[in-house]
């Protein structure tokens, strides 16, 4: 559950740090104080869209933390525990917002991406704003409503994945169905290039090899020439370099004189000696061993030949033909009873087909199952909301073309009858604006009671219900949070004297600027409240003791 929300320098907030317990806890005060501070806030600590208008102003930045205790939550924990951000039993959730609009969020003190701020955020928290009646209107509303009251988001999330599986491959059968004739030239075309490909049979480096081979045969007579004069030059010819070097070593070794400066000069002549020798005997030897290959040059030509022909062919560098081959080779393995052939396409359309039939069955049923409870406990709700002659039906149809839908096999629509014996019709055409509210409120109050997320945040949805309508509300909102935690923002009286804590949001301005202050109240700042609530700035002793009756009322109703 929700513990401890501290928020800096929001909106007209500039920091607020609220303590939450279990039960029920109501935010209350006059129009404009900022009561909706709280709930944006949650709803930004939650994963929500920022907005750098809601830095205040004057200030770098907004900061928003709330802090759970989830130590009976262990989908939180295992999520946590999954995503390597688990701090045993606390859950703290951070946002900040730049004045530029850039926003970070952080879990357990960890930066990490929205989309995962907003998937923990729904295991914490179930938001329930004032407009949401008015998304009563939509049959997707319904569909969803109807689903989290079954517990069946998971199979519907799975219906919905099997429904775009076969989807996809019906659109991909279908178009190679429509382009049987371009596909069977294409088949052809692709058979041959890739036979092709086959005897040409490429070998990795193969073209870089020949090249230089072929280079080397086609030169075999100026290298053999080349070589040979060498050879004489080294050991042979009349004034071969061995020769000229003995003369220097001659000439150095009849010195008059021991020269000391120039004995690794002559240290280095023998070694020249000794190494133009041995080159001499290797290019004698190189001379005799070597032989011209004109058949081997020739058919080292005719495969460059092929190589560069192909290439040509296809318009592609020699070295993009392997590439070329194995890129050809799968998509004619697709094409040629591969994974896109027309049977396998048509075989795994049936798989698909029959996976999701059956998927999209077991969510018709449970469906229908949860449909009846609903309506009845819906029933009940209305009853006490002082509808008891409105008839709440959830309806099923199938699909008017009997095709398969991302969301099954079935609409689902919400429908009334605000008479009896009138038939039931759509929620658009029969509620008015007083009636959708309380119905909402009622589907609320019913989802919320088969719902696993702990905290529950309900924005004015009260609005339009007063009288002894608005004391059920409050003891709708209460029995909620006796097995959990309720926020609530009202406007009633009647609402707020069942709370078991009460914070008071109000503003003030100094040296022309305004703030937002949120203070919890005591008994007696509650009676006061109350009062306020019931009869505005000016409250007599008649409104006090009004107030006061309610509180007490409202409080040992529940003890």
């Amino acid at each position: 559950m929700l513990t401890q929300l501290t928020v800096s320098n929001y909106a007209i907030a500039e920091r607020v740090e609220l303590q939450f317990n279990r039960g029920m806890t109501a935010l209350t005060g006059e129009t404009g104080a900022g009561k909706s501070i709280v709930l944006d806030a949650l709803g930004l600590a939650m994963g929500g869209r920022a907005d750098a208008g809601a830095v205040r102003h004057g200030a770098k930045r907004a900061d928003i933390t709330a802090s759970f205790d989830i130590s009976r939550i262990p989908e939180a924990r295992s999520w946590l525990d999954s995503h390597e951000l688990d701090d045993k039993d606390d859950c703290i959730l951070r946002r900040t917002i730049s004045k530029d609009g850039r926003s970070k969020a952080f879990i357990n003190g960890q930066p990490c991406p929205l989309s995962q701020l907003k998937e923990l955020g729904g295991l914490l928290m179930d938001i329930h704003s004032q407009h949401q009646h008015q998304s009563l209107l939509r049959k997707e509303t319904h569909r969803k409503l109807l689903d989290e009251f079954a517990g069946a988001e998971s199979l519907a999330d799975e219906t919905r994945s099997a429904w775009k599986a076969w989807h996809q491959t019906r659109q991909k059968l279908q178009q190679r169905q429509h382009n049987a004739d371009e596909a069977e030239a294409r088949l052809q075309l692709l058979r041959y290039q890739v036979e092709e490909l086959d005897r040409l049979a490429l070998g990795e480096d193969e073209q870089t090899t020949l090249e230089t081979e072929q280079a080397q045969l086609s030169q075999a007579d100026a290298v053999l020439h080349s070589s040979h004069q060498a050879a004489l030059l080294c050991t042979e010819d009349e004034v071969s370099a061995a020769d000229l070097v003995r003369q220097a070593l001659h000439q150095l070794e009849q010195l008059p004189v021991d020269v000391p400066a120039l004995t690794d000069t002559i240290q280095m002549l023998n070694e020249a000696q000794i190494q133009i020798s041995e080159a001499g005997d290797n290019l004698r030897r190189f001379v005799d061993d070597y032989e011209a290959d004109p058949v081997r040059l020739n058919e080292v030509e005719e495969r460059l030949s092929a190589i560069y022909q192909m290439a040509r062919k296809h318009r592609i560098t020699p070295e993009e033909l392997p590439e070329l081959h194995q890129r050809l080779s799968q998509e004619l393995a697709e094409l040629d009873g591969g994974e896109g052939s027309l049977e396998q396409l048509q075989a795994e359309l049936e798989n698909l087909r029959a996976r999701f039939d059956a998927l999209a069955t077991k969510l018709t049923e449970t469906r229908r199952n949860a449909a009846m409870e609903l309506d009845q406990r819906i029933a009940r709700e209305l009853a006490q909301l002082s509808m008891p002659s409105v008839q709440f039906v959830s309806h099923l149809s199938r699909n008017s073309d009997d095709e398969p839908a991302p969301h099954g096999m079935e609409e689902v629509e919400f429908l009334v009858s605000a008479n009896p014996g009138q038939p039931a019709r759509s929620l658009a055409k029969v509620a008015s604006g007083g009636e959708l509210s309380r119905i909402s409120l009622a589907i609320q109050v019913v989802v919320a009671q088969t719902s696993t997320t702990p905290t529950l945040v309900f924005d004015e949805v009260d609005v339009g219900i007063g009288g002894g309508t608005a004391e059920v509300v409050g003891r709708l909102l209460r029995a909620l949070g006796e097995n959990g935690q309720v926020l609530c923002v009202t406007h009633l009286p009647q609402v707020a004297a069942q709370c078991h804590q009460h914070l008071f949001v109000s503003k003030f301005t100094e040296k022309d600027a305004t703030y937002s202050r949120i203070e919890p109240l005591d008994d007696q700042g509650r009676i006061s409240e109350v009062a306020r609530m019931l009869g505005g700035v000016d409250m007599t002793e008649q409104t006090i003791a009004h107030a006061r009756e309610m509180f007490v009322k409202g409080q040992a109703t529940h003890h």
